[in-house]
């Protein structure tokens, strides 16, 4: 049996990209298992997609001061032989890595076991989770070039797997979901699956203005919906997309977005010119900023740092991205296009 354990979790930008490879797995004979928290995104997800689940004890990386920092390490004890049990159960031929905190046991374990481990890093610079987990990996596959340096001989350019479904959507469908009356120029607005506080709030002020000009469609994330602007002509609000982001990415002109790394794979793949707010360097360890600067340098975007924004910064910028549109769609269609999903499947399929 070609086994092999899929293991990410903490954010939905740490399981897309497996969602993405589940498809081409299976018809690469793969049966495939998933080692995540027990209650964190990545349950809800892999088992919407059929794949048996396995939850481990797991506990947050801290970088700053808490008491919580106290306990958790006992809990990355007891993750580790959760995994160790499960992967001495299932003997898969790999294990497949995303990053993200409940990550760190299950690669200890497989390293334990002799299990081979790839891991994939989607950010400039590697995470922490990654960071530990480097010296028991086979391979690191990599997500943009600048990280090669951080990651030694053992590191390999594939992109970002990204969904073939994204590629399939229907702007018509799209239009139905959102009832737009008038035509106008489709903005979509992208905060990560927990939403942004900030970029919900800003946005939202600036709606007297942009709905002059766009039809404006707000992914605010799980609990943020404003209730009161249900009603609102040109407007649109969702807690959290699935299967009909296909077809609100087909009529979407511009984005307003966070600078997760598979969010802007996902962004150039479909040539959409995007205005990124990243998270700034006092709320994460800098990576968004990085990423966004890495495509700002390509001529793919444009960034509105977080401490710049404001109601006037936002309505600015993005009425000057429009009018540019075509530049960037320009420079993102002349990007070499590397085909993630086979080239992450070339190298675990050696392991079979």
């Amino acid at each position: 049996m070609n086994t092999i354990v899929l293991t990410g979790g903490g954010t939905a930008g740490h399981v897309t990209p497996h969602i993405a490879l589940i498809p081409s797995l299976k018809e690469n004979g793969w049966d495939i298992r998933y080692i995540g928290s027990f209650q964190g995104i990545e349950k809800e997800l892999i088992t919407k997609e059929g794949i048996p689940y396995y939850g481990i004890a797991s506990g947050k990386l801290r970088r700053y001061l808490s008491v919580q920092n106290l306990k958790d390490p006992f809990k990355v004890i007891k993750g580790f032989f959760d995994a160790y049990k499960i992967l001495k159960k299932l003997k898969p031929k790999v294990v497949f890595s995303k990053g993200g905190y409940v990550t760190v046991p299950v690669v200890l374990a497989a390293n334990t076991l002799r299990i081979p481990v790839v891991l994939h890093e989607s950010d400039i610079t590697p995470g922490l989770a990654n960071k530990i987990a480097m010296k028991g990996a086979k391979i690191i596959c990599v997500n943009f070039e600048e990280t090669l340096r951080y990651v030694g001989d053992k590191g390999i350019l594939t992109g970002s797997p990204i969904r073939k479904a994204l590629f399939e959507g229907c702007a018509e469908k799209g239009n139905q979901l959102c009832s737009f009356k008038a035509q106008r120029p489709v903005l979509l607005m992208m905060g990560g699956s927990l939403g942004s506080v900030k970029i919900n709030n800003t946005l939202r002020k600036a709606l007297p203005v942009l709905t002059k000009t766009f039809n404006v469609i707000h992914i605010c994330g799980k609990g943020n919906v404003d209730d009161s602007l249900r009603e609102l002509e040109g407007y649109k609000q969702f807690e959290y997309v699935g299967k009909e982001l296909p077809d609100l990415f087909a009529m979407t002109d511009l984005m307003l977005s966070r600078a997760g790394a598979n969010a802007l794979s996902e962004i150039v793949a479909l040539n959409i010119p995007s205005l990124l707010v990243p998270l700034s360097q006092a709320a994460s360890r800098g990576d968004q900023l990085l990423n966004a600067n890495a495509m700002k340098s390509k001529g793919y975007c444009e960034i509105l740092i977080e401490e710049e924004l404001n109601e006037e910064t936002l309505i600015e910028r993005l009425n000057l991205l429009h009018k540019n549109k075509l530049k960037y769609k320009n420079a993102m269609q002349q990007a070499t296009q590397i085909k993630a999903i086979d080239k992450i499947i070339n190298i675990l399929n050696k392991y079979r």
